[in-house]
């Protein structure tokens, strides 16, 4: 009993520092990326088989629509055939993973989308993301990307 009375500052301690670095929150898992199916969706190796994740908060032009095609060809060029750690933030409707993708040198690829111009923030499903607002802010002032069109058309609005 007295073990456990001394050792009780430590354990606190040492459950604030698990809760403060959000350990308990966050899965994520490593793999090689074997697929890219359009600019915001690849396939990633996990547990032997292909896991499709949908990249969180952002939405690249559908393959039909202009720059869709640029959008999954900068996917592939940044991620294809790379190891890359996929932050899980849940399932889709398709039951696809929902993530952020850490490329090999530690950049986002959900980002590096938006900063190019080659995705809108996807206010829908990351209301309040400061970084991608302010990204996609840029983009647009800068005209880079599906932002150099006059008035591009959002995927969402495209599919319906």
């Amino acid at each position: 009993m007295k073990i456990l009375s001394a050792l009780r500052p430590t354990l606190a301690m040492l459950l604030v520092v698990v809760q403060l670095s959000g350990c308990n929150d966050t899965k994520s898992f490593a793999g090689e990326v074997v697929g890219v199916t359009d600019g915001d969706t690849i396939g990633v190796m996990r547990g032997g088989k292909e896991e499709k994740v949908r990249l969180h908060g952002i939405d690249c032009p559908e393959m039909g629509q202009a720059y869709g095609s640029n959008a999954k060809a900068f996917t592939s060029e940044l991620a294809f055939g790379k190891t890359v750690e996929v932050r899980e933030r849940g399932k889709d409707g398709y039951g696809r993973t929902i993530g952020d993708v850490v490329l090999p040198d530690g950049r986002l690829l959900n980002h590096q989308l938006v900063e190019e111009g080659l995705a809108w923030w996807y206010r829908k499903y990351a209301p309040g993301d400061k970084r991608l607002e302010e990204l996609e802010r840029g983009a647009r002032e800068s005209r880079t990307g599906l932002w150099a069109d006059a008035d591009p058309t959002p995927p969402w609005d495209y599919r319906n």
